[in-house]
Formats: structure tokens, sequence, C-alpha cells
């Protein structure tokens, strides 16, 4: 799949930016970054730390053919394998939870696409063949954590009520697992399958994580495509070549995304969120302006583009296992990671088509 270089001479943090429900976010300047959306999009994971008899779980794994798609607790070996192949490559599957669901066929699909190899709606020798060639080696390493990783503070009893999460200064992760599923792109129940009884809040612990170093990116981010049929994101290059795509929650029945072409006008890292029911959806018995505090579990997680069509853009997300499977409030909702690569690609003035 083709893809683009970071155009990182521009990331455009506007002083307020519009968000859906009447929702404004802006910039949280004292808060600390989000450890999972690191400035470099495509950053350097730890290395792996060696060992002399790796785990059988990991070698089954890593050397799963095509046809392994039987497991336990229902995650496939070839399709956690895939998933991992797919999300280097920027065919993003979304949480890689080893399980054959929408997002991971529709990213199938894209990558298919991208090669102009026959699109067969899952896994087969051709795909699987051009995916070893392309994002081949190791899809699983062992990790060990650090304190950075294990240090909280963290809110396992995150309320749902926005009345209550204004009286919060941030929204900072539920606890490790949630951390560590975002830092690896991994759904918390296959992190739990790959590292059984292990306790992730102790630093020093070495654990099974997916390897998921995106590759460089080549090329320039011409122009966005919101695909409300398929609930995917997609970025072409000038020449109209897929450099990127993400699954996506978009819009609802309620509140449906927009139609038309819009331009990007601004990107909002760890963003604030400014909740005013007099202009959209009311939350609750909350009837109050309300600001919520930045972290991943703010209402558009750790990234927001905002678009010209105002009240609309595009962010991440607090729940990433729920990307296409729930509804949103008129935006387009993607994975934290999958926003963060797309904010550092984006500049202000790029077009975004909805396609329905």
């Amino acid at each position: 799949m083709r893809a683009a270089r970071l155009n990182a001479t521009w990331i455009g943090l506007l002083a307020s930016l519009t968000m859906p429900g009447g929702q404004t976010a802006a910039p949280a300047p004292d808060a600390p970054p989000s450890p999972a959306l690191p400035a470099n999009p495509t950053p350097a994971l730890a290395a792996p730390t060696a060992t002399s008899i790796p785990s059988p779980t990991m070698q089954i794994i890593n050397s799963a053919k095509v046809t392994d798609t039987g497991g336990s607790d229902g995650v496939s070996p070839a399709i956690v394998r895939a998933e991992v192949m797919l999300d280097r490559v920027h065919a993003s599957p979304g949480v890689i939870d080893g399980r054959d669901g929408g997002n991971f066929v529709h990213a199938l699909e894209i990558y298919e696409n991208a090669k102009g190899l026959k699109v067969t709606k899952g896994l087969d020798d051709n795909v699987w063949s051009s995916l070893l060639a392309e994002s081949g080696g190791p899809v699983l390493m062992e990790y060990v954590l650090t304190d950075q990783d294990v240090e909280g503070p963290f809110f396992p009893n995150l309320p749902k009520d926005y009345g209550e999460l204004a009286k919060l200064k941030t929204m900072g992760y539920r606890n490790p697992s949630q951390k560590i599923g975002a830092m690896f792109h991994m759904g918390e129940d296959l992190l739990a399958t790959l590292n059984p009884g292990v306790d992730l809040s102790k630093a020093g612990t070495k654990i099974l994580v997916a390897e998921v170093k995106r590759q460089p990116i080549h090329g320039t981010l011409k122009t966005i495509v919101v695909d409300k049929k398929k609930s995917q994101v997609l970025g072409y290059d000038r020449e109209g070549h897929v450099l990127v795509a993400y699954p996506a929650t978009i819009g609802s029945r309620e509140l449906p995304s927009p139609s038309g072409t819009y331009k990007v006008k601004g990107v909002a890292y760890n963003p604030i969120y400014y909740y005013d029911p007099d202009k959209n959806f009311v939350q609750g018995g909350n009837n109050e302006k309300l600001r919520l505090p930045p972290g991943p579990n703010n209402p558009v997680g750790s990234v927001y583009i905002a678009l010209t069509k105002p009240t609309y853009g595009l962010h991440g997300t607090p729940d990433p296992s729920k990307i296409d499977k729930n509804a949103s409030h008129g935006c387009v909702r993607m994975t934290n990671w999958d926003a963060n690569e797309l904010a550092h690609l984006v500049k202000r003035g790029i077009v975004v088509r909805f396609k329905s």
C-alpha cells in the first residue's frame, strides 16, 4: 500500500475548535500528553527483551499459516498475525483482537484493492503472501513493563455522567490494561489471553504484545474520504492511491454525519471537551454547559481534527473496541492511535469528502 511522508512543518492547533453537539475543543496546554499518543505517529517501540526460550503462544502466532484460523478463547492465530501486518502497512483493523469481524474484513478488502488482488472478504493465499512480503516478521514480541507504563493515576470507576466527569482534572486510563492495549493497538481481551494471570501493574513484568511499529509513509496526503457505507476513513495521495485507511463510527440515525465536501480547519491534541446541551444532544440530566477535562477517556479521545463544517470533526474515542459497533453524535470516531496518525498527516485546507 502506498503512503505519504509526514508533513511535520504544520500542526494546526486552534485556540478553540468547534465540536459535535455544540461542544468546543481546545488544546490542554497544562495537561501532559497521552502516553499512547507520541509526537511521532510511528514511534520506535522499546526493544523486545531477549529470551532463550520464546513462549509457545508467541511461537504459534508468529509462525501461523493462513489456515490457522482456530484457536483458544475464539482467538485465531492467523487473524492476529494478519491484523498486525495490516496495521503495519496502514490498513488499520482498528483494535487487534484476533477475531474475524467487520473491521478486519474491510481492512483486508482495502489492502487487496490497493494491491490489485482479488477481493475475497477473507484470508487467502494471495493476500497472505503479499502481507508476508511487505510486512512479515514476528508479530508478537516480549516487552518489559516500565515505570512509566504502569504509572497512573488510573480511574477504574470513571462515571458515565458528564456532570460527574466535569469534576475531574483529567480523564486518564481506567487501568494499566487499557493503557498498554492502546500502546500496542490491542484489545484488552487479547492482551489478557496472551498474558494469563499476569499482573500488568508491576514494572519489570515481561508480557507478550503486538509488534505494531508502522512502516514509514511515503507520499503526501491530499484528500480524505469518509465512506459511510463501509465505515472507513481513507486517505489518498494526489495520484489517487490509498495511503492510510481506518475503521470508523460515522454518525447515527438520530444525528447523522454530514454529506458533501469540507476542509480540515485545524487539529487539537489532548483536547478539552465543552458540552453545550442547547446546541445538539442532551446527556442524561445535564442541562448546563460543562467542561470535560482532557485525557484518553475524554468523549473525543486524545485527538480532534476540526472541519469547516461547524460542529463536525474526526476524532479519537475512549472505547476503541466499539468502533463501527455503536453510534456517534454525528462526527467520525476512530481509535486514538489511528486518529493520532491521521492528525499528523493532515494540514489546514485538506479536502474531506463524505461518501454515502
